[in-house]
């Protein structure tokens, strides 16, 4: 059973390598996707010269989600996991969210910042806390962390999805479609340290991320 690792990357060259690095050494069968969304800053640079890892670079950048679903099409894992290049998720908890898929207790499992005790900025913790609610409510779920990055999923189910988003909105289709077809979501507490600077969801993406969770609700 392997597992296939999704990086999508913008603008990380203080973190790639390090992240990269982090990936490789957890003892785990796995491939990783590396799919930098159009880095200006010498991350394509490093990608180019880094072996043992698949890449797809993009002609233009297009958004954490496009850059999901362009890894999407050359993934051969049995299942996935995304992981965000920026530290604030330590791919060594991998193993211990891998464990209920190997059990066949479940075919998703997240990594949940709130059972966690996770370091939020307050604005994101409550941001989170709302668009979660609002995802329980409408989907009838029982999740704590909607936006989480750390998404293990069956690669069949994931690719049966359809996804259409192409930029933060991913988190809320993700979670939504899964829900709708009423797949068990199994959540663990995993750490989690939110960097103050970097690329932050805003208020933007915030209520791009209420309308996706209602167009969701009623779209089929």
């Amino acid at each position: 059973m392997e597992l296939s690792v999704i990086i999508p990357v913008y603008n990380e060259a203080d973190n790639i390598k390090r992240i990269l690095s982090a990936v490789e050494n957890v003892k785990i069968n796995k491939e990783i996707i590396v799919v930098d969304d159009f880095s200006t800053d010498g991350t394509r640079e490093f990608l180019r010269k880094k072996q043992g890892i698949k890449l797809v670079f993009h002609k233009k950048n297009m958004g954490k989600g496009a850059a999901i679903r362009s890894a999407l099409k050359i993934v051969s894992g049995d299942f996935v996991i995304i992981q965000d290049a920026d530290l604030e998720y330590s791919p060594n908890q991998y193993t211990r969210l891998f464990k209920p898929i190997k059990e066949n207790s479940t075919k998703v499992v997240y990594g949940s910042r709130i059972l966690g005790k996770g370091v939020f900025l307050k604005s994101s913790y409550y941001a989170n806390r709302f668009l979660t609610l609002l995802t329980n409510v409408l989907f009838n779920g029982h999740i704590t962390d909607m936006e989480t990055c750390y998404k293990m999923i069956e690669t069949k189910l994931l690719k049966n999805l359809n996804l259409t988003s192409s930029r933060f909105e991913i988190e809320p289709e993700i979670t939504c479609k899964i829900l709708k077809r009423k797949e068990k979501i199994v959540e663990l507490p995993i750490t989690y340290k939110g960097r103050k600077k970097g690329k932050k969801i805003g208020v933007k993406d915030g209520i791009q991320a209420i309308w996706n969770l209602i167009k969701w609700k009623f779209r089929r």
